[in-house]
């Protein structure tokens, strides 16, 4: 799999998932452009990608910020960006929906979603006059069977999961394919520390949270950010995928 002469953007780039994307894609041939929120993050991911031969750079943005996104959106203008990846999102809080405050209902939608449209909105304007791209949307299994205490986040990955389908429909005759991406609990900070919160709202121990939510998986384990990584490279790699979302959850999603 080949992915040379083509530029990918990569929001949420400096965080664990992102850079893993940034590393795989890079390995692929593309030339990456990573975004955040923060700008050491982002430097670090950089780093690592140019560490293994591969050519990246930065740009600062804030998807849910429709200014920012629009600032982004200049300051790539001369980029040919023919593959976005929507990876950016937050976790939201762990906690029953009835403690659940409207702002934290509304910061994870801000993130989760809005940010999504907000890109999509901004990049695909240019892949449709080109007649060319691809975006994969960072979906989650989340949602497809119950994950107590984090409605936020699930709605949030579940409505992104119809952005998708239905975007795919209206850019896929302009030679623009959608997809989603959606891995299980990926092994990392993000999952630590909803390992720990769930043990502090359940008394359970955070070794015990974590192998009750990895007991899930028909594997019975985790998902590795290299594996999620490797998954988008595979998905840029099928000219017909359309439409589609993509589990990588070590059968999270399959029967107990």
């Amino acid at each position: 799999m080949t992915l040379r002469g083509r530029t990918a953007l990569v929001t949420g780039g400096g965080g664990p998932l992102g850079r893993a994307f940034a590393l795989a894609l890079a390995q692929a041939g593309a030339r990456t452009i990573l975004t955040g929120r923060n700008e050491g993050s982002l430097a670090e991911a950089v780093g690592l990608v140019e560490k293994e031969g591969g050519s990246a750079r930065t740009a600062l943005c804030d998807v849910a910020d429709p200014a920012s996104v629009a600032a982004l959106a200049v300051e790539l203008a001369d980029e040919d960006v023919s593959v976005l990846v929507n990876n950016a999102g937050v976790a939201g809080p762990v906690k029953r929906l009835t403690d659940i405050e409207p702002d934290e209902w509304d910061e994870v939608f801000a993130a989760n979603v809005r940010g999504v449209y907000l890109m999509c909105r901004a990049f695909l304007p240019a892949m449709t006059a080109a007649g060319r791209g691809d975006v994969v949307n960072v979906a989650s299994v989340s949602g497809k069977r119950p994950l107590l205490n984090r409605t936020p986040y699930t709605a949030s990955k579940m409505a992104l999961i119809g952005l998708t389908r239905t975007l795919a429909g209206e850019v896929g005759p302009l030679g623009v394919a959608v997809n989603s991406l959606s891995p299980g609990p990926v092994r990392g900070p993000r999952m630590a520390r909803n390992f720990r919160l769930t043990a502090e709202l359940t008394g359970c121990t955070e070794e015990e949270a974590e192998r009750d939510f990895a007991s899930r998986a028909a594997l019975g384990r985790l998902v590795e950010e290299g594996e999620v990584a490797r998954a988008l490279v595979a998905m840029l790699g099928m000219p017909g995928l359309c439409g589609a979302d993509i589990d990588l959850s070590a059968g999270m999603i399959a029967p107990a």
